[in-house]
C-alpha cells in the first residue's frame, strides 16, 4: 500500500436546487517522502482534495488512506487529532497570529503535539534567527510565508500540504519559499502535497499529478527533480 492513497473518491456539495461534483471517482497514490505537485486551473478541485486529504472536509463515496489508516472513516474527535498530530497546513495566506511573535505562533502549534521539534531551532532552520521576536506586522511577506512553514514543521507531522503556498508572495520570495519547502522534504524525509496552478513547480516533484474538472488527467514519475533555483516562470 503507498502512503497516501485515493480510491474512487467523490465530493459534491449542494448549492440551492444545484449540485456541484468538486472531486469526481478520483484515484491516485503518493510514496512516503516524495515531493509531490498537483496542477491544475482554478476550479479543478485542488483545494478540495487536500483538505479531505487534511480531515478538514469529508468525501461523498471512496476511500482516503495515510499509511494504511483510513482517514475517510475517522469520527469527529478521531478527525480533530488527526489534524493535530499527523498533519501539517501551509496556505496561500499565512494566518499567522497578529499579537503574538514569530516564535509565539510556532510554540502555539507545537504545544499541542505529541513529539514537537524545538520552536526557535525549527525558526532557525528557515532563516529567522534574527526575526524570532518580531510581529507578523514587522515581517515580509516570505518571512511570514517562513513562519508559517516553521509552525507546520514544528508540529513534526507524517504529511505537510501546502496550498498555493507562493501565490501571495513575488517570484523571487516565492521560489525562496519553493526551495525551502523541497530542502524541508529531502533533509527530514517528510512527505510534502503542494498544490499549484503554475506548471514550472512541477519540474521539482517526485510525481506529478494533473487534474481537471475534479478528476485526474494524468500522473507522472519525475525520476530527476530540478533545484527551485533553476525554475523560471
Amino acid at each position: 500500500m503507498a502512503y497516501v492513497e485515493f480510491y474512487d473518491v467523490c465530493k459534491r456539495y449542494r448549492i440551492g436546487d444545484n449540485t456541484i461534483t468538486a472531486i469526481d471517482h478520483m484515484n491516485f497514490a503518493i510514496e512516503k517522502s516524495e515531493f509531490c505537485v498537483i496542477l491544475g486551473p482554478s476550479g479543478a478541485g485542488k483545494t478540495t482534495l487536500l483538505n479531505m486529504l487534511g480531515g478538514m472536509d469529508s468525501c461523498d463515496e471512496g476511500r482516503i488512506f495515510l499509511e494504511g489508516r483510513e482517514i475517510s472513516s475517522l469520527s469527529e474527535r478521531e478527525l480533530t487529532d488527526y489534524r493535530r498530530y499527523d498533519v501539517g497546513f501551509v496556505f496561500q495566506f499565512y494566518n499567522l497570529i497578529q499579537n503574538l511573535t514569530a516564535l509565539e505562533n510556532v510554540e502555539l502549534a507545537s504545544e499541542i503535539c505529541r513529539f514537537p521539534h524545538d520552536p526557535g531551532k525549527t525558526l532557525e532552520e528557515v532563516g529567522l534567527t534574527q526575526r524570532i521576536n518580531n510581529f507578523p506586522a514587522q515581517l515580509s511577506g516570505g518571512e511570514q510565508q517562513r513562519v508559517a512553514i516553521a509552525r507546520a514543521l514544528a508540529k513534526n507531522p507524517k504529511i505537510l500540504l501546502c496550498d498555493e503556498p507562493t501565490g501571495a508572495l513575488d517570484y523571487n520570495t516565492g521560489k525562496h519559499i519553493l526551495k525551502l519547502l523541497w530542502e524541508s522534504s529531502r533533509n527530514t524525509g517528510k512527505t510534502v502535497i503542494l498544490i499549484t496552478h503554475n506548471h514550472a513547480i512541477s519540474r521539482m516533484a517526485d510525481r506529478i499529478i494533473q487534474m481537471k474538472n475534479g478528476q485526474v488527467l494524468s500522473i507522472e514519475e519525475n525520476n530527476q527533480p530540478e533545484s527551485a533555483d533553476n525554475i523560471e516562470w
